[in-house]
């Protein structure tokens, strides 16, 4: 497994080509890997290509890979990065790409991690009695934030969302003004970032439109958890969580904790 990251040239057409549409950035991901073809599907239980796009500013846009072969971004420098630059330093060659597996291995129970994920919070309705029931998204933070505290959730992915201690909470535990159950801020977890997105699966060889477009809404959680399972939380980084992986949802990473401030006399 590999952990790659490329930073996006955002004042290149190209770049800001790929931006707007995750079929398209989700076309080039995979045309790192020359030995995936098109027409290739995962075996559900086998590690898979995931990536993540993490905008800190409008000119600050990183792009994340996880994937089981080492990725080739040549095609991406030329197209989104810093092809002149990567061309006069051979030891640079426009992207980083570190082994991931010996990072996997290590993890064990009970240690704990600040973590980033994007996601699909989405929940099947039943609007009419009779009717199938519908895939929808969460489009509240409430109800997206209980998306990932989902206790089931939790356990399938190996880990739990860690409790704030009780003198650092400042939103009380109870309910909302329409009297749904909320859990304040509990939890060491935040959501931001929500997206609507709506983009083109395909077009024909005439370039129009084929079908109906894509809709998608995401989101980027951020948060601290704990171990509880390392097989299954190896499972969760390498395979994703929800749905909407192939579209730059799912990824999820983690980062050592911040350590706590010296205090000085």
């Amino acid at each position: 497994m590999f952990l790659s990251r490329f930073r996006v040239n955002t004042a290149r057409p190209g770049a800001r080509r790929l931006l707007s549409s995750p079929q398209a950035m989700h076309a080039a991901v995979m045309s790192s890997f020359p030995h995936i073809l098109p027409t290739d599907n995962p075996a559900p239980d086998a590690a898979r290509v995931l990536w993540r796009l993490d905008q800190r500013s409008r000119a600050e846009v990183m792009l994340y890979i996880v994937s089981p072969d080492r990725p080739d971004l040549t095609h991406l420098v030329e197209q989104a990065g810093w092809p002149a630059a990567a061309a006069n330093d051979p030891e640079q060659p426009g992207w980083q790409t570190r082994p991931y597996a010996t990072f996997l291995d290590r993890l064990s129970t009970g240690q704990r991690w600040s973590f980033r994920l994007t996601a699909n919070p989405v929940h099947t309705i039943r609007r009419k009695e009779g009717e199938p029931r519908k895939l929808t998204a969460h489009l509240t933070p409430v109800h997206q934030m209980n998306w990932l505290l989902d206790a089931e959730r939790q356990k399938r992915g190996g880990f739990r969302i860690l409790e704030k201690p009780d003198d650092r909470r400042l939103l009380p535990h109870g309910t909302t003004h329409k009297g749904k159950p909320h859990h304040g801020d509990r939890y060491e977890l935040t959501v931001g970032d929500m997206r609507n997105l709506s983009f083109d699966k395909s077009r024909g060889s005439d370039g129009n439109r084929r079908g109906k477009p894509v809709t998608l809404v995401t989101v980027t959680f951020d948060g601290r958890l704990e171990i509880t399972d390392p097989d299954a939380l190896r499972r969760t980084l390498t395979q994703g969580l929800g749905r909407a992986r192939a579209y730059g949802c799912g990824l999820l990473t983690l980062a050592p904790l911040p350590q706590p401030a010296l205090q000085t006399a």
